[in-house]
């Protein structure tokens, strides 16, 4: 039966059809995600590597390189990055779409226990995680205190605020917090005290392991009780460890060569917010989460948060990326009064009929129900991509009710009955409605036919606007109709004088002027053609290619580099230093909030390099928000920034590499390393970059590192000299300084000692023991348990000599063996980041 018939003939039923479509949209409107982006279907795993103390070149060589190639046998793996740093590596594992990423995990954490058995000893097992490009901070939670230690505020972050995060809200990914290390007992050796007493910093890890140890329980039977019968081998008070002896049968305990301190693991780096020490916890939601939902649960939840902490360390939740929904949102609905507006007004101006008016503004919220009903049935959520599509859709949609509308008008002027008059307008515009349906389609074709992430990112513009055409087109065609014969009056054009309507003159204008130009088509075609190509020749190179063009959110990301191997506390008073020309070039009043990173991520923190690579102590990154109003124009201000910042930061770190004693020439070339760079600060400019920290990134890889970093520099130069490009930069910190301790095995072997032994020397007093010697304490308050590592405070090793004279063992009551006894100590240098592809 012809649709219009049907409507016309059962209006009720109609009507409780589209009843229907307002509850459906209704629904689809509530139980819809919200997000910022689409899930862009690029799966991803992260496998996260750590062994204390190796340098880039060893986790490359002994530990990465065996579980790339495990990693291998894993089904739809598309790609395997890898980067290795201080300590640690990183290994991305790209998955092809459509993958099944259940059995991909699985089968990940196989070969990865595969790989462990030809790990060396010592090697950590990896932690495996997945985390797709979607995958993003939609904010971050500082913790800030003026009393509280910086380490017992990682620890609350770590132990009660994350796990709290991950119960109260759900669909966000679990990682560490920024800024704390991991919580420990420092038995802080003294090399001085050592040598006095002929002992070595390994004699303090074994009196402590013997000292120090967890021995379960037994029992014993009484009577008609079975009581436990625990010993005081872990100590419960940390000053207890003070007591253990050396050496058997020498009276000389830990507390005679250390003091122990509840503090934190060896520092690496400093979380910043508003240029102070602070830590700060990154909320991640998963790809197929809601930001709103995220946000609001975060919202919800800060009350109870705040009432584990202790009064004087504050949360906040910061850098909040809801507000680009809730825009986008907001813009969809005012383009739908907007458009609703025009066409009511264009109506009523030219047919002059308020009843029509209604008909036609009735049309746009149903058809967008539909469109919104199409997109909860087919799996889709709410996101710019669709809210787009309808903000398109509404400029359209409403010319298939304004034609049907004019047309029943113009069958109205006869004289025939006003069904009669609405079912011939329908008749007659159907086939062009149809076509024009079609036409619009069509454009979206191609949407189907991308790849990945492409067809990920635009297949939801692309059913938006469909599902809202079609949903038109059914309503002009349905409901249209029987709002016509209900609401307009029957030959109310019956009446006709002889002075034209405004419609009638603008009408009679445009024939005039059509019949014209027709009579010179072979003129005016050409023409057109000719114009047409001219503008888009001109125009078209001169504008530029974007995926998403640059929005001011009046937030940045400045990646900041001090010399290669630049102390982590020198770092961060770079930052603090751009923060105060920063400040002052803005105005402090104009900034809302900084949060950023100095120096390497703690090892034991390492998950949080899949949010943010820091390739060591010479690495930082600063995120900063202005204040909404504050006038100040990204693009500008970057452009100043790359100017001022290297001019004024070198003068600042020549003196400050002066006053720790480096020469005043050497200080000076020194500084011709700092590097500075711009990175995505937005959300939709973060995922927008698949992971990428720049918009354009080349890489040069081959099978040799010195021809690959040859060919590099000429490829950089190169970039340098195009206009367009900036903060062309090496990723990787290719000259790190390295103090080689090369051991002679044969004096070695001579002296009686052997190569581990020199080694886990060496480790202790430039580390800890945490990575050789797994010793334990048990907070007698809360029960967690604390890591007891032995190591010489870094304030006691300022130079190579200091390496050099570190004790290994006594060979006589008055001679202790040296370092420098069994191996040569020099300055070199070694990459601080190696890459593989």
């Amino acid at each position: 039966m012809n649709p219009i018939v049907f409507a016309l003939r059962h209006p009720i039923t109609m009507m409780m059809i589209v009843v229907a479509l307002i509850g459906g949209g209704s629904l689809a409107l509530t139980k819809m995600r919200v997000d910022i982006f689409p899930p862009l279907n690029l799966p991803r795993i992260y496998v996260y590597l750590q062994y204390g103390g190796m340098s880039p070149y060893q986790m490359e060589g002994l530990i990465v390189n065996q579980f790339e190639l495990y990693f291998q046998y894993v089904d739809g793996v598309s790609a395997i990055e890898s980067h290795s740093i201080q300590q640690c590596a990183l290994v991305k594992l790209s998955f092809f779409p459509g993958t099944d990423m259940g059995l991909a995990m699985a089968q990940v954490s196989a070969m990865s226990f595969r790989a462990m058995s030809q790990m060396p000893i010592g090697t950590l097992p990896p932690l495996i995680m997945r985390m797709d490009a979607g995958c993003v901070p939609v904010g971050y939670l500082v913790l800030k205190s003026e009393k509280t230690p910086l380490g017992m505020v990682g620890d609350l972050a770590q132990n009660f605020i994350r796990p709290l995060v991950q119960k109260n809200v759900p669909g966000t990914i679990g990682t560490p917090p920024f800024g704390p290390n991991a919580r420990s007992i420092l038995v802080n050796a003294n090399p001085d005290k050592l040598r006095t007493y002929n002992l070595s910093p390994q004699d303090v890890v074994k009196a402590i392991m013997n000292g120090n140890v967890v021995i379960p329980a037994g029992n014993i039977y009484i009577r008609d009780q079975m009581p436990l019968v625990p010993t005081n081998a872990l100590v419960t008070d940390i000053q207890d460890l003070g007591d253990i002896p050396l050496r058997m049968g020498m009276n000389v305990y830990i507390r005679d060569v250390a003091t122990i301190t509840d503090a934190t693991d060896v520092n690496y780096g400093y979380a910043l917010v508003d240029g102070k020490k602070s830590v700060y916890l990154p909320i991640i939601k998963k790809d197929t989460a809601s930001t709103l939902t995220v946000v609001k649960n975060i919202a919800d939840a800060m009350p109870f948060f705040r009432s584990v902490l202790p009064e004087d360390v504050k949360i906040s939740f910061e850098f909040d990326e809801s507000p680009t929904v809730v825009t986008a949102i907001k813009s969809v609905g005012t383009e739908g009064l907007i458009g609703a507006g025009l066409t009511g007004l264009m109506i009523l101006l030219f047919l002059g009929d308020i009843r029509s008016v209604i008909v036609v503004v009735c049309n746009i919220p149903l058809a967008l129900m539909g469109s919104l009903f199409g997109l909860y049935i087919t799996g889709n959520s709410i996101n710019i991509m669709s809210l787009g599509g309808l903000a398109l859709a509404i400029g359209i949609l409403v010319d298939e009710a304004t034609v049907e509308i004019e047309n029943i008008h113009a069958q109205m002027r006869g004289k025939i009955s006003l069904a009669r008059a609405v079912r011939r307008g329908n008749d007659i515009t159907a086939v062009a409605r149809l076509l024009a349906l079609f036409c619009i389609l069509s454009v979206f074709i191609p949407a189907f036919i991308m790849d990945d992430p492409l067809k990920a990112l635009f297949m939801p513009l692309a059913l938006a606007v469909g599902f809202a055409m079609i949903s038109s087109y059914l309503l002009s065609s349905t409901f249209v109709p029987v709002m016509a014969v209900w609401l307009l009056k029957e030959n109310h054009h019956e009446h006709k004088t002889d002075k034209l309507s405004l419609f009638e003159r603008v009408e009679k204008a445009y024939e005039g002027l059509v019949h014209y130009i027709v009579k010179l088509k072979w003129i005016v075609v050409p023409c057109y053609i000719g114009l047409a190509g001219v503008c888009l020749t001109f125009f078209g190179s001169m504008l530029g290619q974007e995926l998403f063009p640059k929005i001011d959110s009046g937030q940045f990301v400045l990646r900041f580099r001090p010399p290669p191997g630049t102390n982590f506390e020198i770092t961060r008073m770079m930052g603090q230093k751009i923060l105060e020309i920063i400040e002052r070039e803005v105005g402090q009043d104009k900034i809302d909030i900084s949060i950023g990173y100095a120096g390497q991520i703690a090892p034991v923190y390492g998950l949080n390099l899949m949010i943010t690579m820091m390739r060591g102590p010479d690495d930082g990154i600063l995120r900063m928000a202005f204040k909404e109003g504050s006038g100040i124009e990204l693009a500008a201000f970057r452009e100043k920034m790359r100017k001022m910042l290297p001019i004024e930061i070198s003068t600042w770190m020549a003196k400050v590499m002066e006053s720790k004693g480096v020469p005043p020439d050497e200080a000076k070339r020194n500084c011709t390393n700092l590097t500075f760079g711009f990175e995505p600060g937005d959300m939709v400019s973060n995922v927008m970059s698949f992971g990428s920290p720049t918009p354009l990134e080349i890489v040069v890889y081959g099978n040799s590192l010195p021809n690959v970093r040859a060919h590099a520099m000429k490829v950089r130069e190169k970039m340098k000299a195009i206009s367009c490009l900036r903060d062309v930069q090496f990723q990787q910190s290719l000259d790190y300084p390295t103090v080689d301790v090369n051991i002679d095995r044969e004096k070695a072997g001579l002296s009686g000692v052997n190569v581990q032994q020199v080694g886990n020397s060496v480790l202790v007093g430039t580390n800890s023991s945490r990575y050789i010697a797994l010793n334990y304490w048990q907070n007698p308050k809360t029960g967690f348990d604390y890591q007891v590592e032995v190591l010489v405070p870094t304030q006691r090793m300022v130079s190579p000599l200091d390496v050099e004279t570190l004790p290994l063992s006594q060979i006589t009551n008055d001679v202790t063996l040296m370092v420098r006894d069994v191996a040569n100590v020099k300055v070199g240098n070694t990459p601080g980041q190696i890459d593989r592809i």
